[in-house]
C-alpha cells in the first residue's frame, strides 16, 4: 500500500492497493504530481504538490537550472508555471526500474499544453527518482530536460 506524503493525501490523490505492482504504483504516484502541478495555481493545490517532494529535492532543469531544495522548487512552479501551463505524460513512455532497498527511477516524456491557447506545442524528458521510507514515497532528485517542440503539436 503507497502512503502518500500528509500535505498530498487528499481524498481525490490515488492510492494503490496493495500487492499492486511497482510501475503501477509509481504511475499512480507520478498522475498524482502531475494533477497537483497542472492545478498549482491553487494554493492547496501547491501545497499537495509540495508534499510529494523531500525537503532536500534536489531538481534539475535543463532551461532553468538547478534547485537544491523543496522550497526552491516550488518557488519557481508558482513564479514560471502555475497558471500558465500543464502538463501530461506521454502515453507510452513511462518507465519504472526499482532501487534496492531506496525506492524506484521513473523515466519518460511529458508534453506542455498552454492554457491560454490550449495549445501543446512543448515536449520534454524527465527523471524522477522515488524514496519509500516508513510507508511513504517522496521524490528525492527530479531531472527534466530535452525541452524541444513537440512533433504533431495539438
Amino acid at each position: 500500500m503507497v502512503l502518500l506524503p500528509a500535505a498530498a493525501s487528499g481524498a481525490d490523490a490515488p492510492v494503490p492497493s496493495p500487492g499492486e505492482s511497482l510501475h503501477a504504483t509509481v504511475a499512480a504516484l507520478g498522475s498524482a504530481v502531475f494533477d497537483a502541478f497542472n492545478r498549482c495555481s491553487d494554493p492547496a493545490q501547491l501545497d499537495r504538490h509540495a508534499g510529494y517532494f523531500a525537503e532536500d529535492v534536489e531538481s534539475y532543469h535543463d532551461t532553468g537550472g538547478v534547485t537544491w531544495t523543496r522550497d526552491q522548487m516550488l518557488e519557481n512552479t508558482r513564479k514560471h508555471v502555475c497558471g500558465n501551463f500543464s502538463r501530461e505524460l506521454v502515453p507510452g513512455t513511462l518507465q519504472v526500474h526499482p532501487i534496492k532497498d531506496f525506492g524506484a527511477i521513473a523515466q519518460g516524456s511529458h508534453r506542455f499544453c498552454q492554457f491560454a491557447s490550449g495549445k501543446c506545442e512543448g515536449v520534454a524528458d524527465f527523471t524522477m527518482i522515488w524514496r519509500h521510507r516508513d510507508g511513504v514515497w517522496q521524490l528525492t532528485r527530479v531531472l527534466s530536460y530535452g525541452h524541444r517542440a513537440a512533433d504533431g503539436a495539438r
